[in-house]
């Protein structure tokens, strides 16, 4: 981003005299975080302690069985032939295809070029000079929220932006930072509209309760009035959490990193003028192949929201271009690109600046990988559901209880699909035998699933957070967003499941067809 290859002074989170007993709780998670290695080495060892881990696991002979599959699932000894085999001949395809690396990258290529032509510095000051800090928070959480429309790519685009906005304001960018991903990752489930997820989700819950009953038929909207309440009443919090917690431990920032935000000249104007119209050209494209019913960016069968449709498989490089084609017309317009080996430049320059973060994706693939082979995560997750299953509860302490495991789980398996394709041949006909609709299990799974994303190493972009945060301050390590984000958590798991507790006992409407109760 604008401004980025400067190097900030390093400011770490500081400790107010008096500190209270959560202050202090924090303040040790930090310290004990940060004395962990650097990230990258940190993934080495953790890579190294799931292999030992796997032997361990394997040795004492722990099975279970697949709730989906009804096969047994037992941990996989990585000492061994087998794994030492799938450890050296896979590396490099566990780097390749380590998710948010060509994410991140391709993504980058035309955030790179709309960062150094100066459209986004351009387009930050025009926006924030003379804006409500308040307001600001506010709508840094809420845009992370609404990022998910456009899947992971908030993770990228988003968080960056809101440590930006945040040091041109002259506070603390780590809070801005801290902002947006509570945002884009805690409150992930949440949107005012459908995406992607809720068809994928919809269609896991959907083959569940056919288990219990011959035909189930659900639309991906079922859980759409409650999350559309959620996003308001999460940007809420999160602000509240932003301003009353996270900024009084960083306190005022000293730091040399602030973008300018003089006045724009006429040059500015003149580039952002230009990379309106064309940006309003490409949106306008892009409602001509997605608004017919055999639109380009539709599936086979119509839908715009599956992710066989062109419009989400291809959301990374739509982002690319979104980027890409207003920085150009940007630069020929300020005066910022003279011709086309700038543009080249700016590529080649974000791809340096992303450095960092490509070794730290070779070490954390390795690490996400060995951890998927060894079936570690699976064991958990279904131990998790059997706990839940056996402790026989009913009503709000089951929601209850089952949020809370559901987040437990999303400790160790980042993805929310993986995830429910496992509880979900558990939960969904449980909850049915006893009442309670698919809708309604599907609605609170998605509250514990949002809220610890924010606060595990295990989530595979918690290392693309890490390394915008190395950015702005070399101090910052695990512990450091660890013990930030960690109020957001606690926070939007209490919020939400007093939410979801509230629309339970008053049976409120969840969404175009969708009810809790059979």
């Amino acid at each position: 981003m604008a401004g980025q290859s400067e190097t900030p002074t390093p400011q770490t989170p500081q400790t107010p005299e008096g500190s209270g007993l959560f202050e202090r709780i924090l303040n040790f998670i930090e310290r004990v975080g940060n004395k962990l290695p650097h990230p990258i080495i940190l993934f080495f060892i953790l890579a190294g302690l799931t292999i030992v881990a796997s032997w361990l696991v394997s040795a004492a002979g722990v099975t279970v069985e697949h709730p989906g599959t009804g096969e047994t699932v037992e941990a996989v000894n990585l000492i061994s032939r087998y794994g030492f085999e799938r450890i050296v001949t896979e590396a490099v395809d566990n780097f390749v295809g380590f998710a948010p690396l060509g994410v991140v990258l391709v993504a980058m290529l035309g955030v790179g070029v709309a960062e150094k032509s100066g459209l986004i510095n351009s387009v930050l000051k025009s926006l924030i000079l003379g804006a409500p800090m308040k307001l600001l928070t506010v709508a840094v959480v809420l845009v992370g929220i609404l990022s998910s429309v456009a899947t992971d790519a908030g993770y990228v685009v988003v968080v960056p932006l809101g440590a930006i906005i945040f040091a041109a304001k002259g506070r603390h960018p780590m809070v801005g930072l801290a902002a947006a991903f509570a945002g884009v990752s805690g409150g992930f489930s949440a949107n005012l509209i459908i995406t992607s997820l809720d068809p994928l989700l919809t269609e896991l819950t959907r083959d569940a309760a056919e288990t219990w009953v011959d035909s189930y038929p659900m639309a991906p909207s079922v859980n759409l009035w409650f999350m559309m309440a959620s996003t308001i009443i999460i940007s809420a919090v999160g602000a509240i959490v932003t301003e009353k917690i996270v900024a009084p431990r960083f306190g005022e920032y000293t730091g040399d990193y602030k973008p300018e935000l003089e006045p724009l000249n006429n040059q500015e104007k003149s580039g952002i003028k230009a990379a309106v119209i064309t940006l309003i050209i490409l949106l306008a494209l892009l409602l001509v192949m997605a608004v017919p019913a055999d639109g380009l960016l539709r599936d086979d069968e119509g839908s715009l929201t599956s992710m066989q449709a062109p419009l989400m498989g291809g959301m990374v490089p739509i982002i690319m271009v979104l980027f890409l084609l207003p920085g150009i017309a940007y630069g020929y317009a300020a005066k910022t690109v003279k011709n086309s080996t700038d543009v080249a430049k700016y590529m080649s320059e974000a791809m340096s600046d992303m450095g960092g973060y490509v070794a730290l994706a070779f070490a954390a693939g390795q690490f996400v990988k060995y951890f998927e082979w060894s079936q570690i995560g699976t064991i958990l997750a279904v131990a998790g559901a059997d706990f839940l299953q056996a402790i026989e509860f009913t009503g709000i302490p089951l929601l209850i209880a089952f949020v809370i495991v559901a987040g437990f789980i999303n400790l160790f398996v980042g993805s929310a699909s993986a995830k429910w394709a496992i509880m979900a041949p558990v939960f969904v006909p449980m909850f049915m035998e006893l009442g309670y609709a698919p809708e309604l299990t599907q609605m609170a799974y998605r509250v514990g699933d949002s809220v610890t994303n924010i606060i595990t190493p295990l989530m595979p972009y918690f290392a693309v957070i890490i390394a915008f945060a190395k950015r702005f301050d070399e101090k910052v390590g695990i512990g450091t967003l660890i013990s930030t984000m960690l109020p957001y958590s606690i926070v939007f798991l209490i919020t939400w499941t007093i939410m979801l507790i509230l629309w339970y006992a008053l049976n409120l409407p969840i969404g175009p067809g969708g009810q809790m109760f059979v």
